[in-house]
C-alpha cells in the first residue's frame, strides 16, 4: 500500500469480511486474532483486483518493509534524516543491514541503492512535472549534496537532463481547453 487510499481500499475489505485490524498502515495489516485459512483465502482473493496481494512468507515482508520504508523516507517525509539509508533500515526492520541488503538483491534482483535511486528519480520527475520548485530547490529537498549530481544521475536513470524531461512533458501536455 503507498497511499492513504490504499489503506482505506484495503480496511473497507477487512470489514466486508469482519476482519478485525488492529491497525493499517503503509504495506502492513496487523490482525487482532490469528486469520482462519478461509478469510486468508478470500482476503487474498479480494485484495488481487485491487491490486495487491496477500504476502505471508517472513522474506516477502521484509522486501516489503524494505521497500515502504523508502518509499516513505523519499516521497512523504520532509528529508531532513542526516541518518544513512543503511541505518534507517536497520534500525525500522531490526535486521543487520547486510542481511537486509542480500536478501533484496537476491530477491529483486537490484540493490537497495538502486531501488532507492529510482524512487528518488521519480519523485524529482513529480516535482518537475509540478514546477513548483527550482531544480535547486529539489536537490535540497531530497538531499542531493548539489544540482550537477542530481542532474548526473537523472540522465543515468532516464537517459534525459531534467530540463529536457521537463521540456519533453510541457510539450507532449494539451491546453485544458483541448482535452
Amino acid at each position: 500500500m503507498v497511499c492513504n487510499r490504499c489503506i482505506t481500499v484495503v480496511q473497507n475489505e477487512l470489514d466486508k469480511l469482519g476482519i478485525v485490524p488492529k491497525s493499517v498502515k503503509l504495506g502492513e495489516v496487523i490482525v487482532e486474532n490469528e486469520l482462519l485459512e478461509g478469510q486468508k483465502s478470500l482476503l487474498g482473493k479480494n485484495l488481487v483486483p485491487l491490486g495487491f496481494e496477500l504476502i505471508d512468507d517472513k522474506k516477502s515482508r521484509i522486501i516489503e518493509g524494505i521497500k515502504n520504508v523508502i518509499i516513505d523516507l523519499v516521497h512523504y517525509q520532509d528529508n531532513d534524516v542526516k541518518s544513512n539509508l543503511s541505518d534507517i533500515l536497520s534500525e525500522k526492520l531490526n535486521h543487520d543491514y547486510n542481511y537486509l541488503s542480500n536478501l533484496f538483491s537476491e530477491v529483486e534482483g537490484t540493490t537497495i541503492e538502486k531501488y532507492f535511486i529510482a524512487q528518488k528519480i521519480e519523485k524529482v520527475k513529480e516535482l518537475l512535472v509540478y514546477d513548483e520548485l527550482s531544480l535547486s530547490e529539489i536537490a535540497i529537498r531530497l538531499n542531493y549534496s548539489s544540482v550537477a549530481y542530481l542532474s548526473n544521475q537523472f540522465k543515468k536513470v532516464t537517459g534525459l537532463t531534467p530540463s529536457h524531461f521537463k521540456q519533453v512533458r510541457e510539450d507532449k501536455r494539451l491546453p485544458l481547453d483541448k482535452v
